[in-house]
């Protein structure tokens, strides 16, 4: 994706954390030249301080899965907090409204898992990462029987990780006024989205006086 200087995150760890926090992502393919998406929940695996492997699983149904070829990347997409950034904020009278988001882009090749205890293993992660949480989280037993059909009835795969792109556009080419105007106007919304977002800015240090190497010297433009 297209992701100019002040807005692209290459730190793996926050792209991870970013991924855990927003794991319901987009599955994107092509096949004889038409794209095909699929909504899913996507697990990855890091190692050594890299993210390797995406996992996820999805109905037998559905055809995507059978677009796979080991020699053909996919895309899949996480998004995160994003909302409207109206001018009205800004301390800079002449501006325009833009739409400040955050996206994290992973490319990699994929395989489908035909190995049953492999497949077994990659459910009880993905059920136990979101159980976690939970107050009293389901502890999995389901009858053999029932549980096997249920597996015939998907297809799991994984991804091998070639590359990742993050995209937190957030302001960073906006002076810090007009940048505490916006994160004001967010924190102070009804919208769950808006506040988040505005958290975003605020773990970025962007309305804290530390905002990087762009403090505001750079005139502010609109990049999306």
């Amino acid at each position: 994706m297209y992701i100019p200087p002040n807005f692209r995150v290459d730190d793996t760890a926050r792209l991870s954390a970013f991924m855990d926090a927003y794991s319901f992502a987009t599955l994107v393919t092509c096949q004889d030249s038409v794209p095909f998406a699929t909504h899913l929940p996507v697990r990855h695996i890091c190692e050594d301080g890299a993210c390797t492997t995406l996992i996820a699983h999805m109905a037998r149904a559905n055809p995507q899965w059978r677009h796979f070829s080991p020699d053909v990347e996919v895309l899949t997409i996480f998004t995160g907090p994003h909302a409207y950034i109206s001018p009205s904020w800004y301390a800079t009278e002449t501006a325009v409204p833009t739409w400040n988001y955050t996206a994290v882009h992973v490319y990699g090749f994929p395989t489908v898992i035909t190995d049953h205890a492999q497949l077994v293993a990659l459910l009880e992660e993905t059920m136990h990462f979101y159980e976690r949480t939970m107050a009293r989280p389901w502890p999995g037993t389901l009858p053999h029987e029932l549980r096997d059909n249920l597996i015939r009835s998907i297809v799991a795969f994984e991804i091998q990780v070639t590359r990742m792109e993050g995209k937190f556009k957030l302001g960073q080419n906006r002076s810090e006024a007009d940048l505490a105007g916006v994160y004001d106007a967010l924190a102070a919304s009804a919208q769950f989205g808006d506040r988040e977002l505005a958290d975003v800015m605020a773990s970025a240090g962007l309305v804290s006086g530390s905002i990087g190497s762009n403090s505001g010297d750079e005139p502010a433009r609109s990049n999306d």
